[in-house]
């Protein structure tokens, strides 16, 4: 197959057709257009996007091979975490090897034949209708939820009416040939969501060593007793090492157990994080380690 043009994406289907994935491909959940597929571009500008349906379709997708790379959204600057990622990473047998950083800019887009002054409604991802309220309610038009921004952009391009919208990115706009009607109406300009890349291999931790700001990604759990928390976190403490992100969540349906997603500075043979990972052991259930990456250089700028 020859090379797509870049806003072109596979879909399942048309990968099914084919009967092989090409080489140089990389995974994202959502429809051509997402923001993920955005993301994909930025980071492998020459790797073909295949478009997976949801977060596990795009996980199976990396792990049998069908795709050499995969671009996960995990939390975004507003919404905070990103649906039910954290449930799946530590089942998924795959690591991050990267990250990275997209501001999030919202088009109002619509049919050739529309007009702003025609539109009544604005079809989008329950989020991205949360992040433009104030457009709507400049103009007067009512949000319609929908399940992403990329598949509302195509279905106002095959079913939609001159008095309807879509709330998605301008790369949807060139993917669904429909105009932008008003460019980035997001109320918050600092709108951010993070991805991470995923593939089958962790990168060599003799290579890691080599960089500076590393961060490593774990998850582990604690049962539901009186300072388990603070016991399995006092290594970092005691060992000086800085943790970015501690997010919790339960598992299972008996409330007895919380799961942590746990992101710090450093590589792993460090002996300060060493020796922290080791005292976490002490007084967890279970760690598994997501992997080891270089820290984005937007975090310096944001900074």
């Amino acid at each position: 197959m020859s090379h797509q043009k870049l806003y072109d994406a596979m879909t399942p289907a048309q990968l099914k057709a084919q009967g092989a994935a090409p080489a140089n491909t990389i995974a994202f959940q959502g429809e051509p257009g997402a923001y993920s597929h955005i993301a994909c571009q930025k980071v492998y500008p020459d790797m073909v996007p295949l478009a997976c349906p949801t977060f596990y379709d795009a996980f199976v997708a990396i792990r049998e091979g069908k795709a050499d790379y995969g671009m996960i959204a995990i939390d975004n600057s507003l919404a905070g975490r990103v649906g039910d990622i954290h449930h799946l990473l530590p089942e998924s047998d795959l690591y991050m090897i990267g990250e990275t950083f997209l501001p999030v800019h919202h088009q109002l887009l619509g049919r050739a034949d529309a007009t702003l002054d025609q539109i009544t409604e604005a079809h989008s991802h329950i989020m991205a209708l949360g992040q433009c309220r104030k457009v709507m309610r400049d103009h007067n038009i009512t949000p319609i939820v929908k399940a992403d921004t990329a598949g509302s952009a195509r279905l106002l391009s095959s079913e939609g009416q001159p008095h309807q919208a879509a709330i998605a990115s301008d790369l949807a706009a060139k993917v669904y040939d429909l105009q932008i009607l008003q460019k980035d109406i997001e109320d918050s300009p600092d709108n951010t969501t993070r991805f991470v890349i995923m593939a089958r291999e962790p990168l060599p931790l003799e290579t890691l060593a080599l960089i500076d700001d590393l961060i490593t990604a774990v998850v582990f759990q604690v049962r539901n007793v009186p300072s388990a928390l603070y016991k399995a976190l006092g290594g970092f403490a005691t060992n000086n090492v800085n943790m970015i992100k501690l997010e919790s969540y339960q598992i299972g349906a008996r409330f007895e157990a919380t799961q942590f997603y746990l992101e710090t500075e450093g590589h792993p043979d460090d002996t300060p994080l060493k020796l922290a990972l080791e005292e976490l052991s002490f007084f967890t259930n279970k760690i598994t380690r997501l992997g080891t990456f270089r820290a984005d250089t937007f975090r310096k700028q944001a900074g």
